[in-house]
């Protein structure tokens, strides 16, 4: 085969600058291989020259060695399309060798790159790819031959890396030109695309092609076409590098470039596993992850996909390993990539989690590492190597103590100082009880740690904590229902039968007994020495007439008396003895068998006489009962017994451990239960979460969370509503069953069971989920309503409960269709209402509730009112049950009434007649049961009346109507105290709701007909007199947006007068019960009755609220009760009552409200509850002035009830919130609650100041109460009040300027520092202050610091030198000279001694004794004693600005 390249020295004019000189080294080359003809060409019958990749590109134009090809002609950009013409025809007609001959062409596009046309790149790089491509079509044929020759192979090879070289060069530009255009395409503001950008949009596409090209050449087995197969390693470097270039695009890891992605790891896994890549890839992939964290998923599925489909194993270690060797400082440093290493290991264990644990001992001691990042991977592989492989129970001892490490490792880190790595921990935790891979016996320990996690720090520890606890009960190995309560009787039933079966198998077990073979197999040694001892005594004996014969004495007549006293010495280790008595034995019976064998002594014979009388008894009684076989029948009754003993004892600790993980359940419940009102919105959403799967497993106190979480549906965060929602739709709304009744019947048991025991904010707050789901229009609706129905009205057998919660549910049904309810009005009437009333008020009173849903005070609307006449059947029966239940005893009939009142009011045509109507009746179904003569409650219940005591006139005012007039004594001298209770109640009831009727229904209709007359009005004028009225009445109050002000305040003035001067006159029934209310209140001790007072007073104080005169006139009265009540519930009522009306009637309350206070400090903690509730709605509502009295409040953050402690501390925050209302009010506490008549110690007094000391933020405000503080240790009488003042200096956080101000300050406090009290908080403000402080101000502050220490130690005469009385009275003059600057500029202005007068501690005033003023049970104790007196009423000191009487009504 014979090619002709042309001649070099036809065209050079696209050398460089030393052409001349590389153009003679050239010709020598050519000139060496074959003969230059006469036309310029050159004919090469033998390829002599090889091929050999460069360092860089520019190094081809450069002189190479010998028989190394050099680039002869450089061609210019402008030539290049006309070159690659004949590139392309070369190709068509030669094939892919015509890459030896063009080379130059290509080679030219690189060194031309950045001025040559993208076309002329793009063209190039089809052509290498054909190139590429037909070499890996017809090299297999070569590399198969076994007839090659050198040239061939070599042609083959120069081509081989020829084409490779330029592709894999020209792939690398392309690929920077199209990461540039990108990044000018993102940051261009033009919308528009360049020529350019469009082109490289392909760049993607041709990008694959050219790795499946190489993919396709480089399987092949292209090895040998080198010498010895080896293949140079700038030929795999040519390749890796534009692999790993292509890789450092930002967007290789997206999903659009998976076919790239695919082809580089594939490319990679040829060269890894063909080329001898494996040592080079591993750093490759090591220092791409340092500076690409994108990169990280990319090389775990590279190194999978390396390890598995391509085998290379090894290279999980290489990487392993390097990583592993990676220092903890080197991990620390800023751009160490650890969050890419840490990412890829997360990824790679999660793929490959097998091939990591022959080299997890490198990663673990990352776990000691500096860098949480790292040991956050470590956890998460140790997790998916349990979750995959270390799981089940088919595991070796190997494998189970793999396990085991592991599970500790990470228990361990579940306590990381790192809040991550905690969570992170956590959240492994929950995947591997996810996978059930947790093994049994590790559930209580981890349980255990993960409801202690619930109280960390970090949010994200505690979400994953919650996490955790979930999946432990979704997937909990035990019981579909987890109640501690319901697992204790048959964990005790079953324990108990565990101890019954153990102790009739301790019957049956033979006691174990030693066999008297196996006691002398024990005892034979030591026996045999003494034999022999003895027998040489005795021969020494028979030489020598013993002297002694002390075991004479121990024969006994019977020979076999004497063989079981042998046999007994033996057991008892008297060897000796049994030795001589044993010879004896034999000369005093020698006719005997036993001792037959001694007539010949000697150690064997006596040693088998002794066996014998020792075993002889045991062989006899042993032998016969165990030469008999076992029978079958007690072997199999005996495994039945074992077997049941196994089964029994694996039941018993099942069930403890059921109990065990259960009681862990609701520990967790409790605190988890109290997450609900976090502020962190994702932590309530998990809370949430799990309480619906603790409810679902039916755990015990479940549905307490339920239950809290409700109100959340009002929450303004729409995340937590929604989540709040969704839980109680999954628990009720979505129910199981084959049919659609099962499933209403399903919903309905299952919101009854909700609504048992509830409180009235949880029936509300359910409402508001119940009435989505009637409005949302379920297939169930329907079905649900008709059972509702039919369990209310009893057609289905259900309990009293059952019928209460079916009629609530109805009522909430009401809210989304009112038809519901309307329709079947009398149903309701007949079963609730009707004779059997007064059987059960509590259903009645959700009647009435369910009924009220009906009313337009639901549905505010502008259409004429909805109201039913007076005769319709429902009022009928109200007022019958009232009056009825009025003159029975029944705990609940209050309740009924007073929902009974508000729904007259609410649906009722001319609502007061019916309500004096019905007043009339229960008071003269009371005169009539007097008159009667009632039977006595002997209980003391009655009221007494003495008819010669002269009250004659005191009842006279009961009613006022004509027959009503009569005096009390007329009738039996007793009435009940409960009946009589129960009417005051009624008529504080009717006062109430007839001013809430009048204010809010009277006006807003007065408000609709006005609206409706002006609209008529309107279309009856024309159009034309539309404009003259426009022209016309342009007036100031249109301007102002006034009109129809004058109209409203006609309307709201009216309604004033009604209620001022009509509600409570003569002619009004109303009236003629307050005589009776005010003598019941001021006369405690002749109504004593606990029910009466009760009613009596909460009626006064409804009364109250009708107009301000009658509140005025009786607010001393009500005050007196406040204080002097001896029944709680009466103060806590008077409370609840004057907070109403202090937002009714502020301006007539506010000199009162010292009284208010007066009550935080209730013996009572159900009063001092209730004080802090009001005052605190009070405050925060800017009704009430916030005042000194907030000392009050403060003391209660140390009550010991913990509700009130938490309802302080709630106030405190809020008040917080309010710009400097904590900062001014600071001083005034420090002064009342440092008093010393107070009598607080030192501990409270620091608790209470450190939480109100943690709102002072500002700098500024620390500033100014450093200065407060220290000027009142000027004022301050006693040793205990400079300590609470310093004590408070040391609670502020204290900066540089509040230090400054302290300094300056130091003749308030220098005197009082030899007090331990005053100078030990001083010292401890220095020694924070040293804390990270510049090395300037810590001098200032050790300085001040030492100064301390020396008035403290020696006394402030001696320290005070000459020098810093200078500069004292320097200091001195010079704040002298500003003060009198001051003065000058405003003589109205004060001192800094004068402004902080305020703050002086008052000092003790003489004041006149109160009269002592005692409740009296006297007959004739005048009605005024019990009221306090004129004196004692505080007046009208600040009057408090409130809103129009308008505008209130509006809302």
């Amino acid at each position: 085969m014979c090619y002709k390249f042309e001649n070099p020295t036809t065209d050079t004019h696209c050398l460089s600058t030393d052409g001349a000189k590389r153009q003679k080294q050239v010709d020598k080359l050519w000139s060496s291989t074959g003969d230059i003809a006469a036309d310029g060409k050159a004919t090469i019958n033998k390829m002599s020259w090889d091929f050999f990749l460069p360092v860089c590109v520019g190094d081809l134009v450069k002189t190479g060695g010998i028989n190394q090809y050099v680039v002869q002609d450089v061609v210019s950009p402008k030539q290049l399309p006309s070159y690659l013409s004949r590139f392309k025809a070369a190709l068509r007609s030669q094939g892919p060798l015509c890459i030896l001959e063009h080379f130059d062409t290509a080679y030219s596009v690189l060194q031309h790159t950045h001025s040559v046309d993208l076309s002329v790149k793009e063209d190039t790089l089809e052509l290498l790819v054909q190139v590429v491509n037909s070499l890996a079509t017809s090299l297999p044929v070569l590399l198969l031959s076994t007839s090659v020759s050198a040239a061939e192979r070599k042609e083959k090879l120069n081509a081989v890396k020829m084409s490779v070289f330029l592709l894999c060069k020209i792939t690398e530009y392309l690929e920077s030109d199209s990461y540039r255009q990108s990044i000018i395409t993102t940051s261009g503001k033009s919308g528009k695309k360049t020529k350019t950008g469009e082109r490289l949009l392909q760049w993607d596409s041709e990008r694959d092609s050219v790795l499946q090209a190489l993919v396709q050449l480089l399987q092949l087995d292209i090895r040998s076409l080198w010498n010895l197969s080896l293949v140079e390693e700038e030929f795999i470097s040519c390749v890796t590098c534009c692999c790993y270039k292509l890789l450092e695009n930002p967007t290789i890891s997206h999903v659009k470039s998976k076919p790239t992605r695919d082809g580089i790891i594939h490319l990679l896994g040829v060269l890894i596993k063909k080329y001898n890549h494996l040592l080079g890839a591993s750093v490759k992939v090591i220092q791409l992850l340092q500076h690409f964290e994108q990169l990280s998923s990319v090389f775990a599925q590279a190194v999978c996909v390396w390890s598995t489909e391509y085998g290379m194993r090894a290279i999980i270690g290489e990487v392993i390993r390097e990583i592993g060797q990676k220092s903890s400082e080197e991990l620390a440093r800023e751009g160490s990539g650890v969050k890419a290493f840490a990412a890829f290991l997360s990824e790679l264990g999660a793929l490959l989690p097998e091939l990591l644990i022959p080299n997890i001992s490198v990663l673990i001691t990352h776990l000691e590492g500096e860098s949480h990042t790292m040991r956050v991977a470590v956890c998460e592989v140790l997790g998916e190597i349990l979750v995959h492989v270390l799981c089940g129970d088919k595991l070796d001892e190997s494998g189970k103590a793999d396990r085991d490490r592991f599970f500790d490792t990470l228990q361990e880190h579940l306590h990381d100082t790192h809040s991550h790595v905690r969570a992170r921990v956590l959240q492994v935790y929950t995947r591997i009880v996810n996978s059930k891979a947790l093994p049994l016996c590790r559930y209580s320990e981890v349980m255990s740690l993960a409801v202690g996690r619930l109280m960390d720090k970090s949010i994200n520890a505690v979400k994953s904590a919650i996490q955790l606890l979930a999946a432990f009960i979704a997937h909990n190995p035990y019981s579909c229902k987890l109640s501690s309560a319901d697992l204790k009787k048959p964990l005790e039933k079953e324990m108990a039968k565990l101890k019954e079966i153990k102790d009739k198998l301790m019957e049956k077990t033979p006691v174990p007994v030693i066999k008297a073979s196996e006691l002398w197999d024990a005892m034979e040694p030591e026996l045999h020495v003494t034999v022999l001892s003895e027998l040489d005594l005795l021969g020494d004996a028979e030489r020598k007439k013993p002297q002694d014969d002390d075991d004479d004495e121990n024969v006994v007549d019977d020979d076999r008396a004497t063989a079981v006293m042998i046999a007994q010495y033996l057991r008892v280790n008297k060897y000796r003895n049994a030795v001589r008595l044993c010879v004896k034995a034999q000369s005093c019976f020698p006719k005997s068998e036993m001792f037959a064998a001694l007539s010949t002594l000697t150690p064997e014979t006596l040693m088998n006489t002794l066996a014998l009388l020792f075993k002889g008894s045991d062989k006899d009684s042993s032998e016969p009962s165990h030469s008999l076989p076992p029978t079958p029948q007690k072997e199999g009754d005996q495994e039945a017994d074992d077997a049941e003993l196994k089964k029994q004892e694996m039941l018993v600790q099942y069930l403890r451990d059921t109990e065990t993980f259960a009681l862990q359940v609701e520990r967790a419940i409790s605190v988890i239960n109290s997450m609900l009102y976090w502020k962190t919105t994702s932590v309530v959403q998990e809370a949430v979460q799990f309480c619906v799967a603790v409810c679902e497993f039916s755990v015990a106190n479940s549905l307490s969370g339920v239950r809290k979480m409700l109100p959340l549906v009002w929450s303004t965060d729409a995340a937590i509503k929604d989540a709040v929602v969704q839980a109680y739709r999954r628990l009720y709304l979505n129910p199981q069953g084959e049919t659609t009744r099962m499933k209403a019947q399903t919903l309905v048991d299952s919101l009854s069971e909700l609504m048992v025991d509830a409180s009235l904010g949880t029936i509300q707050c359910l409402e508001e989920i119940v009435q989505e789901f009637f409005g949302s229009g379920s297939s169930l609706e329907s079905t649900v309503v008709q059972v509702l129905w039919e369990r209310f009205t009893g057609k289905t057998e259900t309990s009293a409960l059952c019928r209460r919660s079916a009629v609530l549910l109805l009522g909430m049904a009401t809210r989304a269709e009112r038809e519901v309810v309307l329709s079947n009005l009398d149903t309701l009437c007949s079963v609730a209402l009707g004779e059997k009333v007064t059987e059960d008020f509590l259903l009645a009173r959700d009647t009435i509730i369910t009924i009220c849903n009906i009313t337009d005070h639901i549905r505010q609307s502008r259409v004429a009112p909805f109201r039913l006449p007076q005769e319709h059947q429902l009022f009928t029966c109200l007022t019958h049950a009232i009056a009825e239940g009025a003159m029975m005893e029944d705990t609940h009939w209050q309740s009924f009434m007073e929902q009974a009142v508000r729904l007259i009011y609410f649906l009722a045509e001319c609502p007061d007649q019916l309500c004096s109507r019905l007043l009339q009746r229960t008071t003269r179904l009371l005169l009539d049961q007097v008159a009667e003569g009632q039977e006595v409650n002997k209980d003391g219940d009655q009221i007494q009346y003495d008819e010669e005591s002269g009250e004659q006139g005191e009842y006279s005012y009961v009613l006022s109507p004509a027959c009503f007039l009569r005096p009390y004594h007329v009738f039996s001298p007793a009435v009940n105290c409960v009946c009589l209770a129960q009417l005051l109640a009624l008529c504080g009831s009717v006062a109430f709701w007839q001013v809430s009727h009048l204010e809010r229904s009277v006006s807003s209709e007065l408000r609709r007909r006005r609206g409706e007359t002006e609209e008529r009005e309107e279309k009856e004028k024309g159009p034309s007199s539309k404009v003259k009225q426009t022209a016309n009445d342009s007036t100031m109050e249109e301007d102002l947006g006034l009109v129809g002000a004058s109209a409203e305040d006609t309307e709201a003035e009216l309604i004033r007068k009604i209620c001022e001067t009509e509600l409570l006159a003569e002619e009004n029934l109303l009236c003629a019960f307050l005589p009776l209310l005010v003598k019941v209140c001021s006369s405690p001790g002749r109504y004593s009755h606990p029910q009466l007072t009760t009613a009596a007073c909460l009626a006064l104080s409804q009364y109250m609220m009708i107009s301000p005169s009658v509140c005025e006139e009786h607010s001393r009265l009500m005050f007196t009760v406040l204080e002097r009540s001896a029944l709680p519930v009466v103060r806590a009522n008077a409370i609840i009552a004057l907070g109403d009306l202090t937002v009714r009637f502020p301006n007539i309350l506010e000199p009162w409200t010292q009284n208010l206070y007066a009550r935080l400090s209730d013996e009572v903690p159900s009063v001092r509850q209730t004080a802090v509730t009001v005052l605190t709605q009070l405050v925060l509502k800017d009704v009430l002035k916030v005042k000194g009295q907030v000392s009050e409040v403060a003391v209660l953050l140390i009550d010991p009830e913990p509700h009130i402690a938490s309802l302080a501390l709630n106030f405190f925050n809020e008040l917080a919130t309010k710009d400097n209302a904590i900062y001014n009010l600071l001083p005034d506490i420090i002064s009342r609650l440092s008093d010393p008549e107070r009598g607080m110690s030192s501990e409270d007094f620091n608790t209470i100041m450190k939480q109100l000391f943690s709102y002072i933020t500002k700098e500024r405000q620390t500033e100014s109460l450093v200065e407060k503080l220290c000027h009142r240790f000027r004022t301050a009488r006693t040793e205990r009040q400079w300590c609470d003042l310093a004590i408070s200096l040391s609670l502020l956080s204290m900066c540089e300027r509040g230090f400054k101000r302290l300094q300056e300050c130091w003749e308030c406090y220098s005197d009082k520092l030899t007090e331990p009290g005053v100078y030990q908080p001083l010292l401890a403000i220095t020694a924070k202050l040293r804390r990270g402080a510049k090395l300037q101000f810590k001098s200032q502050v050790e300085e001040f610091e030492k100064r301390l220490t020396a008035v403290h130690t020696r006394g402030l005469e001696n320290v005070e030198s000459p020098d810093m009385n200078e500069e004292d009275q320097k200091e001195g003059e010079s704040s002298d000279k500003t003060l009198m600057r001051k003065s000058k500029r405003g003589k109205s202005k004060q001192s800094v001694c004068s402004r902080d007068d305020s703050f002086v501690t008052p000092r003790k005033t003489r004041k006149s004794k109160k009269p002592a003023i005692t409740f009296s049970s006297d007959e004739e104790e005048d009605e005024e004693d019990a009221v306090l007196t004129e004196s004692e009423t505080p007046k009208v000191t600040t009057p408090i600005s409130r809103t129009s009487r308008r505008s209130r009504l509006r809302n």
